[in-house]
């Protein structure tokens, strides 16, 4: 008999409830709307709109620095051998991507010390890997911000509906089944955004190391052509 009441509590809770007032924060005993649990549900929103547009937008630029042109040091090596330094640097800017623009930049200070060349070609990768990783740090914060703010909205949520359950002489399961289900809410949507941001973030990163394998491939490469008999 009791297992009857319950199950039927449940599937009128069930009824009541829909997902927009759990994610809103209305009551479904009282209708009362929860600031606590909107603030909380904005500020997810908030981050799952910066993780889509981050990776959105990093993704691009990364898959962009990603593109070389068909046997580029192929062709840079044989400007050079014939002394068309100028032809060389209009091959890297046509290439337009970070190993292109490094190499233009060794180009560029052709006849000065090796170390020099070097320093000029380390100083503009550390620059281009800095644009790469650019908001990427943000994106790893908000994989693990997003969780613990959803956390914290389902910790308010409980302690409200513990407050509320000590002026009940008599408690019956449909009358905190509703909070609890609420205040659960923020943790499901705050596990959902940190999942988000955390594979988009680690997404990125692999694809920056691809960049940074080709940037340091087509730089050890230029110097070793620098170091070739006869150059």
């Amino acid at each position: 008999m009791a297992a009857d009441t319950v199950a039927n509590g449940m599937t009128d809770l069930t009824k009541e409830v829909s997902v927009l007032d759990l994610i809103i924060g209305i009551d479904s005993t009282t209708g009362e709307l929860s600031i606590t649990n909107l603030i909380i549900m904005i500020a997810l929103f908030v981050l799952s709109i910066f993780t889509v547009y981050t990776f959105v937008e990093r993704y691009l630029s990364i898959n962009k620095a990603l593109k070389d042109e068909k046997d580029f040091m192929g062709r840079v090596k044989d400007y050079l051998v014939d002394g068309k330094l100028e032809a060389a640097k209009d091959l890297c800017r046509q290439t337009n991507n970070p190993a292109a623009r490094m190499v233009e930049k060794g180009i560029s200070r052709i006849g000065k010390p090796l170390q020099d060349i070097t320093s000029s070609i380390e100083n503009v990768g550390k620059l281009e890997i800095y644009q790469l990783e650019k908001r990427l740090s943000l994106l790893a914060t908000a994989s693990g911000v997003a969780p613990m703010i959803g956390f914290l909205g389902t910790t308010l949520g409980m302690v409200r509906v513990f407050n509320a359950m000590k002026f009940e002489t008599q408690i019956e399961l449909s009358t905190i089944s509703g909070g609890i289900m609420e205040a659960m809410i923020t943790t499901v949507a705050g596990l959902i955004v940190g999942i988000m941001a955390y594979v988009s973030y680690n997404y990125l990163v692999a694809k920056v190391d691809k960049v940074v394998h080709n940037m340091e491939g087509a730089s050890i490469e230029f110097l070793d052509l620098l170091n070739e008999p006869g150059n």
